[in-house]
């Protein structure tokens, strides 16, 4: 079925009538992103559409389609594929006022070829029965002792966690993220989960008492059971600040339509667009001032770590090695 689902998109998009149509290729599933399109869709009268799949497969797609693309748009879920993408020279640098005004720098590649459009915060949770918030404090406390069989973590293969790492080494340096890192393994209360649902999961049911995850995963649980047990922590409130990461989008290299490709990344970085990028998936805006989904709201507001989000790309490859090295699976 899923074959000829792939097959049929395929085939819509090698039809697509380009006189007002943009492609997008997203790693964003279509829950997330159709009733963002079919909004510009109403305003613009400009059809979009996409194809969504994991964001190494959508990269080699394009490469290996060159010139040839249909693609005018590449979304992702993390600065580091973002980053990535930028690296093998398939977007295009583009220079808008707009975005420029809309976004945060840091929030935007320093080249202009991607613009984060939704953050996530990457946090701690923690048992609401189990744990007191004075217990907590940073990142990179979770490697004390104290916390020796307490800890949950996801996969160190998930990107979230690479770009955490690659973060960490901007800010503490390599030998000092390393020492953290191996802390954390030490202090597992079991192996690494496959998501962060999971283990939100775990820490309700007292398998672990703190992890690390994004918020968006709490807010869709505690959408469906209030009562959960389990809450958020802004750690390094006193220092760096909490580690965010980002969805964004930037324009492919090869685009046919760059000027109506930039109109729609702009109206993305819109109040209305920004608006419902926080709605639909309790996700932060990227634009500063949008109002939050209550669920988030309570949560309280935090310091976010200032550093460019493209670090999380420049440094993963370093950053996967350290993890491989502490151990982390």
């Amino acid at each position: 079925m899923r074959q000829v689902i792939a097959a049929a998109l395929l085939f819509a998009l090698s039809c697509a009538a380009y006189g007002d149509e943009l492609v997008v290729y997203s790693e964003r599933q279509e829950p997330l992103i159709k009733p963002i399109f079919d909004t510009f869709t109403r305003e613009t009268g400009v059809q979009v559409r996409y194809l969504t799949d994991a964001a190494p497969v959508l990269i080699e797609r394009l490469a290996a389609e060159g010139e040839a693309t249909r693609a005018d748009l590449f979304m992702a879920v993390d600065a580091g594929n973002l980053w990535r993408a930028a690296e093998r020279g398939l977007l295009a640098s583009t220079h808008s006022p707009v975005l420029d005004a809309q976004i945060p720098a840091n929030l935007r590649d320093p080249d202009g070829q991607w613009v984060s459009l939704s953050l996530r915060a990457r946090t701690i949770v923690y048992s609401t029965e189990r744990v007191k918030p004075a217990d907590l404090s940073t990142y990179e406390a979770l490697a004390e002792p104290q916390w020796k069989g307490r800890l949950c973590l996801r996969s160190s293969k998930k990107v979230y966690n690479q770009s955490l790492a690659a973060t960490m080494i901007a800010r503490l340096g390599a030998e000092k993220t390393e020492a953290v890192l191996r802390g954390w393994v030490a202090n597992l209360a079991a192996p690494p989960f496959a998501d962060d649902t999971q283990l939100i999961n775990a820490v309700s049911a007292g398998q672990c008492d703190v992890g690390l995850v994004n918020t968006y995963y709490l807010g869709r649980l505690l959408k469906a059971d209030p009562a959960l047990p389990v809450t958020v922590f802004w750690p390094n409130q006193q220092d760096a600040g909490v580690h965010v990461n980002v969805s964004g989008a930037g324009i492919t290299k090869y685009s046919k339509h760059k000027a109506q490709a930039q109109k729609l990344l702009e109206w993305l970085a819109s109040d209305e667009a920004q608006d419902e990028f926080a709605r639909l998936n309790f996700e932060f805006p990227a634009k500063p001032g949008i109002a939050l989904d209550p669920i988030v709201a309570a949560w309280g507001t935090f310091k976010a770590d200032p550093v460019n989000v493209a670090e999380a790309g420049r440094r993963q490859a370093e950053a996967v090695r350290l993890m491989d090295r502490a151990g982390w699976e």
